[in-house]
């Protein structure tokens, strides 16, 4: 049978990283498989730049969609892909070399994977992580300045010209095109149990 595919996706710091290790953490390695759109970024020098001169990740332009596609299409196909690990640009870390292996769910994670006609055609359910504003600019600058090194100022100037404009212009809109939505302003536990034994049924 070819995978099942997930799509989930919400906007930064809504918590799918976390919702995500919570899901996986139900099923063995070889029942699904996740593929990220943080390994698709494109190189520093062809992220666009805002006005002032500073690389917008938080555009669509700053991934490479084409690629991203085509390594799902291939999981789908029943083929193995690798990709190599995108590390925030952080110097700390030496990026890997990953590798996705077929499995019987498929799922695909990011804040445009919805957006994107070249993935949103290939998804079979799309799943939206919701919360309040001011709790993902919390989880906003506790993850970037432990993850990635970005001190507070900086934290703040990109979620108020690049993360907030992208959540409203391409993220947001997309939440009414989700099969399910689920909060995660406290936790997400109930979202958690539904997804789960849905795909339990698909396995």
């Amino acid at each position: 049978m070819e995978p099942y595919v997930i799509g989930i996706t919400g906007g930064s710091a809504s918590g799918k990283t976390y919702f995500l290790h919570s899901l996986l953490s139900e099923f063995k390695p070889e029942e699904v498989c996740l593929i990220s759109q943080d390994n698709y970024y494109r190189p520093k020098d062809q992220v666009p730049k805002d006005g002032n001169g500073v690389e917008n990740y938080d555009l669509p332009e700053a991934i490479d969609f084409e690629l991203y596609a085509e390594h799902i299409a291939e999981l789908k196909a029943g083929r193995e892909v690798q990709q190599k690990e995108y590390t925030f640009n952080n110097p700390n870390v030496i990026p890997k070399i990953l590798t996705f292996r077929p499995a019987p769910i498929i799922v695909v994670e990011g804040i445009f994977v919805f957006y994107s006609y070249h993935i949103s055609r290939l998804l079979d359910l799309k799943v939206f992580i919701d919360a309040k504003e001011h709790i993902k600019i919390k989880r906003r600058i506790i993850r970037d300045n432990s993850e990635r090194g970005y001190d507070l100022e900086d934290v703040l100037y990109r979620w108020e010209n690049h993360v907030a404009p992208t959540y409203e212009k391409f993220i947001k809109p997309s939440k009414y095109d989700a099969d399910i939505v689920i909060n995660n302003n406290q936790h997400f536990a109930n979202g958690l149990k539904i997804l789960t034994t849905f795909m339990r049924k698909l396995i």
